[in-house]
């Protein structure tokens, strides 16, 4: 069973005695409970970004779980993403040739922060199917064609997605490998993956650097994440990448949690995940024999297509909080619920009860509006750091975006910063419940 360092080392120095003259405020003293645990770099408790102990040492029980070096964030995946734009840049320079990232379009907004701080060039991919922009499924022959036509450094996709679809990471890889570029990986939604009884992690399957949140779906504290790099030298640069975007006071409390995982995963969790996944195939097709049309194909993930039942998504999310559960994410087509493990046999028959006592409608036909490519006006760069004004959304017609200020979740931008937006940009916006947005003065 893996060892946990840090876990130790912390319960010990709250067990001490000792004087603490150092960081944090509350020195120890208990407003929530776990201030005793809550230290900072002090003799013995190594640091993040120069881990040479107890850090390092739990990292490499991480990289053992994983088959690939792993390192630590305690800023969630968006600490992550940056890092791997960083690194990307780093090894397109080290190729000698200009950084450019073909990225699928339902990139995280932190993906748009990196690009505009890294002043990156991205080539937005677009899926042949568009249903929402909550998806970006990119095919072989689509990348490979991109390749033949941009030639691209690095490609960048979220897989899985809000919705539950990923991408054939196996297949893109060898595309990028033809290429000699990077495929990087937002794997926020899927640090489980390495766990089935069939790894379907982007790192086995052919990812030069990924990440995973294992907040979402591991039992970890909000903000602990993983960065998965493969190459050598740039797992080299891993830290730096990661401690240029980060706090200089990353939380230890964050990562006592992602060392407790590491006993945890390492502690029978391939089963209890193999046994859990079977109640939950049970459960999808309960609802499916109820009448509920459910998409992607991510095991933990429950996407119910609702208009299929005749509801919004926000309205069968408003149903089922009238009896105690709330789901993870709703719009006007879609109602997503995540599980885990850690979710009871009583919590999944409630989930069950509270959804098959809603009554079936007549389906609704409202699809959502499409939005072809829009213009390309500014860089992200140049129009994030424009002085900028908020106003109505209606009224944003002509004018380029500034900020993609969108909120999470999804956290994915319709339009990025420094496109024009137009007419359909303006219906996405009211059909998604956009009252205003930035524009560039």
């Amino acid at each position: 069973m893996k060892k946990t360092p840090i876990c130790d080392f912390a319960s010990h120095y709250a067990q001490s005695g000792m004087v603490r003259m150092h960081m944090p405020g509350h020195k120890g003293v208990s407003l929530l409970g776990m201030e005793a645990l809550d230290i900072t770099e002090i003799d013995g408790a190594d640091s993040l970004y120069e881990a040479d102990g107890i850090i390092k040492q739990s990292e490499e029980a991480a990289s053992s779980l994983f088959d690939c070096p792993t390192l630590y964030s305690t800023e969630g995946s968006s600490q992550c993403i940056r890092a791997m734009l960083y690194l990307a840049l780093m090894d397109a320079q080290r190729k000698n040739k200009p950084c450019k990232i073909a990225a699928g379009r339902n990139a995280h907004k932190t993906f748009l922060s990196a690009a505009a701080l890294l002043d990156l060039d991205v080539l937005w991919m677009f899926p042949e199917k568009n249903a929402t922009y909550l998806s970006c499924i990119i095919g072989e022959e689509e990348l490979e064609k991109l390749f033949e036509a941009e030639q691209p450094t690095a490609v960048y996709v979220t897989s899985p997605d809000y919705l539950g679809h990923t991408c054939d990471i196996r297949a893109l890889s060898e595309v990028c490998r033809r290429h000699d570029a990077l495929l990087l990986v937002d794997n926020a939604h899927g640090a489980y993956l390495k766990f089935l009884p069939e790894s379907r992690h982007p790192a086995d399957w052919g990812a030069d650097i990924c990440c995973d949140s294992a907040h979402k779906t591991l039992p970890a504290l909000t903000g602990g994440a993983y960065l998965h790099i493969r190459d050598e030298a740039l797992y080299k640069l891993g830290k730096q990448a990661l401690a240029l975007f980060g706090s200089t006071s990353p939380s230890y409390l964050i990562m006592q949690s992602l060392d407790a995982c590491n006993r945890y995963l390492d502690d029978g969790y391939r089963q209890k995940l193999a046994v859990f996944i079977q109640k939950v195939d049970r459960l999808k097709a309960a609802l499916a024999e109820k009448g509920y049309l459910l998409d992607g194909e991510e095991p933990l993930k429950l996407t119910i297509c609702a208009k299929a039942y005749g509801y919004t998504g926000e309205a069968l999310a408003a149903e089922i909080e009238k009896q105690g559960v709330v789901c993870e994410f709703a719009d006007p087509d879609y109602l997503v619920l995540m599980l885990t493990p850690e979710n009871t046999d009583e919590e999944l028959q409630r989930v069950k009860a509270a959804l098959v006592s809603i009554p079936r409608k007549e389906a609704l036909s409202e699809e959502p509006p499409r939005m072809a490519g829009p213009e390309r006006v500014m860089t992200i760069r140049e129009a994030m750091l424009s002085v900028s004004e908020e106003v109505e959304a209606e009224q944003a017609v002509g004018r380029v975006l500034s900020a993609a200020t969108v909120g999470c979740p999804p956290a994915v931008p319709i339009v990025v910063c420094g496109e024009r937006i137009d007419e359909s940009a303006a219906a996405c916006f009211g059909y998604y419940g956009i009252k205003s947005c930035r524009v560039v003065l």
